[in-house]
């Protein structure tokens, strides 16, 4: 009976402590994410259209990106978008491309 009360205990304040560590995100690590997350939403919505991955990674390619950086993890994301078998809506992709993006930020500290 102890061991299931500590148990029980150890499960409220991990949760707890979830919702404090998630707040810790600086604004520019969700706005990262966000990020992420649109240009995963995009490589999916090219997917989903019948469209190559030589096409979508052209379609990145010639788009402007305000840092240096961005290009070459949006060509990154949008390979993986197309490695998985995946046929999820965009918006779908979008939301587990974020929870997974936080998850990692804060698993990161």
């Amino acid at each position: 009976m102890r061991i299931i009360k500590w148990f029980v205990t150890f499960c409220v304040l991990s949760a707890a402590s979830s919702h404090v560590f998630a707040r810790d995100l600086s604004k520019n690590e969700r706005d990262l994410c966000t990020w992420g997350a649109g240009i995963a939403s995009t490589a999916q919505q090219y997917k989903l259209a019948g469209l190559t991955l030589y096409g979508a990674r052209k379609k990145f390619q010639a788009r402007h990106f305000p840092q240096q950086w961005m290009r070459m993890s949006a060509l990154g994301i949008t390979e993986q978008t197309y490695d998985s078998d995946s046929r999820m809506r965009p918006e779908g992709v979008r939301q587990v491309y974020y929870e997974g993006c936080t998850r990692h930020e804060l698993a990161r500290r």
